[in-house]
């Protein structure tokens, strides 16, 4: 008994090792090297430990903007990231987020081998935010961890292989062809972006006809573009609060010295959450690879969205721009309302708005590009707001997800949890 309580909690409980364990299994089932099982088993768990140490200092800083935005304008201020709020949920159900991913992803291979939805989510990092929004909802719920993990896994399984057949369309327009599929969960704003760049414009009218200054380059730089926007917003932030509430808060910084640093905590915490992610799925997914191709022939490889970008590099930028002139607005009015606030973040609506952008050249040109971005940022502006009462139903605060498709997830779940008297 001494023996599996000890493998159980205190091995398997911890999610690093847990992560890790499952590494050396699929590097020794495809018979790597002893040099490459150790390496890549080494890296799996100190990437994931990374994770969590730059949670840490991520979440300090949000915290502190959380209090000073509250202050200075009356508002509950979030910023819609899912790297800190998947760093969150880890902290509180790290086993269950295990689980779910791994298991999520055997399902992906079950469902892909035996229906006609055969692609396979290769993005690491959006199928580790997409096991942390799951935990929550059925931690929110009252399940066991036993059975969230085994609902989780389904309902995971599912949504990575359907998710990318719905944009896959688009996909098609975009690339020329039926070789690659979208891997990154805001495949309906995509799908929608394409449909309605096909009512509204004309492809051949493309983005790419258009100049735009070199320096808009910059935005997509994350270390740049989270410390602008974030920056920006800080000190909004601080000068309408003013110097007798934010004193209190930066202790022996000076008050205008203080927000400064607090956006380069924030930004290098996320920075060091990326990289712990980067580290340990860089080892973990291509132990999984693999097993894919040799057992399930014809799969769909579904993979992050940098790799449209390529094909219009000018709709990126513009279709940045466009989404997150609709953040910016849907702020304003959630504002207004005297509703939770949700801050648009550079970065995030760099990567979804500039994708939507490709999707809605690809079918309607520069119209479509700039209204489907637009759309996108409006829909990763509300559907945050929706899904946020459930976060903080478990605890979670600051931070939400701005992926479309978790939010219809999130939005299911709330009328279940709603119906059932939990919220």
């Amino acid at each position: 008994m001494a023996v599996l309580q000890f493998v159980v909690y205190d091995i398997l409980g911890e999610a690093s090792l847990l992560i890790g364990l499952l590494a050396l299994v699929g590097l020794l089932i495809q018979k790597k090297p002893a040099e490459k099982v150790i390496a890549g088993t080494i890296k799996t768990i100190v990437g994931f430990l990374i994770f969590g140490i730059g949670s840490s200092a991520a979440q300090g800083a949000l915290n502190g903007f959380q209090t000073l935005f509250v202050t200075a304008f009356g508002l509950e201020g979030v910023t819609p990231i899912s790297e800190a709020i998947t760093a969150q949920a880890q902290t509180l159900f790290p086993m269950v987020i295990a689980l779910i991913m791994v298991g999520g992803f055997l399902c992906n291979l079950i469902i892909a081998k035996l229906t006609k939805f055969k692609f396979i989510f290769l993005t690491g990092g959006h199928s580790l935010f997409l096991s942390a929004l799951l935990a929550i909802m059925l931690k929110a719920l009252g399940l066991s961890d036993v059975a969230a993990i085994l609902i989780g896994s389904v309902i995971h399984g599912f949504a990575a292989a359907l998710y990318p057949a719905i944009a896959q369309k688009s996909m098609r327009a975009v690339t020329g062809s039926d070789e690659i599929a979208i891997g990154h969960y805001c495949t309906l704003a995509y799908a929608l972006s394409g449909w309605l760049g096909s009512k509204v414009g004309d492809p051949k009218d493309s983005t790419e006809n258009i100049n735009l200054p070199g320096w808009l380059s910059m935005f997509k730089d994350y270390i740049v573009s989270v410390s602008l926007s974030i920056g920006i917003i800080y000190y909004i932030a601080a000068v309408v609060a003013g110097r007798a509430a934010v004193e209190p808060l930066a202790g022996g910084t000076h008050w205008l010295v203080w927000p400064l640093m607090q956006t380069l905590t924030f930004t290098g915490g996320l920075y060091v959450i990326i990289t712990g992610v980067r580290l340990f799925l860089g080892e973990i997914v291509p132990a999984f690879v693999g097993i894919t191709e040799k057992f399930i022939p014809g799969a769909k490889p579904a993979l992050d969205c940098p790799v449209v970008f390529p094909y219009a590099p000018t709709a990126t930028v513009l279709g940045f721009i466009s989404a997150y002139a609709a953040g910016l607005i849907c702020m304003f009015i959630m504002a207004a309302m005297k509703t939770t606030v949700m801050i648009p973040v550079a970065i995030p609506f760099f990567f979804i708005g500039a994708t939507a952008g490709v999707f809605g050249n690809a079918r309607g040109g520069w119209k479509g590009c700039v209204l489907g971005a637009f759309v996108t940022g409006v829909l990763i502006s509300v559907g945050p707001a929706v899904i946020y009462g459930i976060l903080t139903s478990v605890g979670l605060s600051g931070s939400s997800f701005p992926e479309t498709d978790f939010n219809l997830i999130g939005i299911v779940f709330n009328f279940i949890g709603k119906a059932l008297g939990k919220w």
